[in-house]
């Protein structure tokens, strides 16, 4: 007897159950309202501008600096989470250590703290009053209302998107394979370099392209420790803040341009997961 495919199994279903096909209307019915109240206010965003208007807007030198300096601030953000926030993934990936629910609630936490509440507690930290700020400012430094303050406040809030993306493809490393590495000669960071990181690739690459989107989109944590001046800390979502009250034009363009990077992100992240999904399917089946 020859194995069934996927539409011969829902085929036979349906024909044994005929009010299968009537609950599978029924249930895309209950889920259109939802989907219309997502759609519509993004959509209606591009009805309101024209590509001409678009590209006029997108000319202007407040909407060139945001931009430019969303991008970098960003990148830079990345860059960062990459190099100091590889090892704690890593070390969320090992066995079950002493402190473990506190340093993974720790790394959870800028996910649910309200970003005006991360803001307040950067300036407190870092600021001229706050708890380093006497040492900073002995050292000459002053990072509050700078670029290094964006840089700071996004990595704040956006670095925990890869630790936890890293740390789930650490943790899906066979040990196995470890363990031979060891056997080998290698030492450990040959094993990292040369087997961990191949190994966990995907998860690192999408974790550092939701870091940067998440970087992008940062407002209220910028708003509070960085400020909000042209040129100097005032990424996109701070120039639309603004372009909302004084020329609605620039907040449409820079709203389009971040909704389209983000919906390319999600796209791009999605593609990674589903190919690694495949990949172990096909891997289990062999």
């Amino acid at each position: 007897m020859l194995p069934m495919t996927k539409e011969l199994i829902v085929a036979n279903k349906t024909r044994r159950n005929p009010n299968n096909n009537w609950l599978n209307q029924s249930w895309k019915l209950l889920a259109l309202p939802m989907l219309l109240f997502i759609i519509l206010p993004l959509a209606s965003l591009f009805t309101r501008t024209s590509l001409a208007e678009l590209w006029s807007t997108l000319n202007q030198q407040q909407v060139l600096q945001a931009v430019s300096l969303s991008i970098v601030t960003s990148l830079i953000t990345t860059l960062v989470s990459l190099l100091f926030g590889t090892p704690v993934a890593y070390l969320l990936s090992q066995p079950r250590f002493r402190f473990y629910r506190v340093v993974d609630t720790l790394i959870d936490l800028p996910y649910i703290l309200p970003p005006a509440v991360a803001g307040i507690a950067l300036l407190m930290a870092f600021g001229r009053r706050g708890l380093f700020g006497g040492l900073l400012a002995d050292a000459g430094l002053s990072i509050p209302f700078t670029t290094l303050a964006v840089i700071m406040a996004q990595t704040f809030v956006a670095s925990p998107f890869y630790i936890k993306s890293a740390a789930i493809g650490f943790s899906g490393i066979d040990t196995e394979l470890l363990q031979a590495a060891e056997l080998d000669g290698a030492n450990r960071w040959q094993t990292f370099r040369f087997i961990i990181i191949p190994l966990a690739w995907m998860a690192l690459v999408s974790g550092s392209v939701m870091t940067m989107a998440r970087a992008l989109g940062e407002f209220g944590a910028t708003i509070i420790f960085a400020g909000n001046f042209p040129g100097r800390t005032q990424t996109m979502p701070l120039a639309i803040y603004i372009g909302f009250e004084l020329d609605l034009n620039v907040a449409l363009t820079l709203s389009i341009i971040l909704i389209c990077f983000s919906f390319l992100t999600l796209i791009f992240v999605k593609g990674i997961l589903h190919r690694q999904v495949d990949r172990n399917i096909l891997s289990l089946s062999d």
